[in-house]
């Protein structure tokens, strides 16, 4: 298969990470959907690699077996094309811990550190300014070991694919994507944005459903850091899983307006 335009699509404003780009849990799960995964590969990797921006057109390429996806370049680069992502199918080797109650989780969620500070407090996923049916308000907290963190979750019917009361994949990626940025601390004067998920998406969640998120540490490696996430349905079937590669950049190289 060569290379080709296969769609453009759009991230709504309501779908914000950092204030200025995409969610990136949101925005990659977006670009999954154009790949296909296999029975050796049954998940789909995103590789982030410019703040993915709102509100205008991205234009996905289908190349060979995965999908990239391109915006257009600043003003004074002639128009040049702008690589924001990369999706490709993977296998991925990822055992998540046994499901939480959803009253254990939302007696962890009462420690989410971003109630005091936030440093995206509008975040589409994980913001505690968004409002109920608007954002997803998925708010992690340690469970009493320390070392997985749970969130509750009962996804808006604003978030059903089409058609249907199920909610789409591109919100259950999003719904994996922060999680894994709460279950180790802040770096001090280091803003951590996701640089790549792979997910593999197990079963359906329903909208409306009682649902539970967890999320725990891999490994950190410098300014890497790699954490797992997964969600849950109301009868503790796993029905995602996620790894989650974070990285350490300095503030001011966000935009915030």
């Amino acid at each position: 298969m060569g290379t080709s335009e296969d769609a453009t699509i759009e991230v709504d404003r309501r779908f914000c990470g950092p204030p200025q780009s995409g969610n990136g849990g949101y925005v990659s799960g977006r670009l999954a959907a154009h790949v296909k995964a296999t029975a050796d590969e049954p998940a789909v990797a995103v590789r982030l690699f410019a703040p993915p921006p709102l509100e205008s057109p991205l234009v996905v390429r289908i190349e060979g077996e995965g999908a990239s996806l391109f915006a257009d370049g600043p003003s004074g680069t002639d128009g040049e094309a702008v690589k924001v992502a990369a999706a490709r199918a993977v296998s991925l080797d990822l055992t998540p811990p046994p499901a939480p109650t959803f009253d254990e989780a939302v007696s962890a969620a009462k420690a989410f550190r971003g109630y005091e500070e936030h440093v995206f407090p509008g975040c589409f996923v994980c913001g505690p300014d968004r409002s109920e049916g608007d954002g997803l308000r998925i708010f992690p907290g340690a469970m009493d070991k320390g070392d997985v963190f749970a969130a509750p979750w009962v996804p808006d019917a604003s978030l059903a694919r089409s058609g249907s009361t199920r909610v789409a994949s591109e919100f259950l990626w999003a719904a994996l994507d922060c999680p894994g940025a709460f279950s180790f601390p802040q770096p001090e004067g280091k803003v951590i944005l996701l640089g790549e998920m792979q997910v593999e998406i197990q079963g359906e969640i329903e909208t409306l459903e009682p649902c539970v998120l967890t999320s725990w540490v891999i490994q950190h490696e410098g300014r890497k850091h790699f954490t797992g996430s997964a969600i849950y349905n109301s009868s503790g079937q796993a029905c995602g899983v996620a790894q989650g590669l974070w990285i350490e950049i300095d503030p001011d190289a966000v935009p915030r307006s």
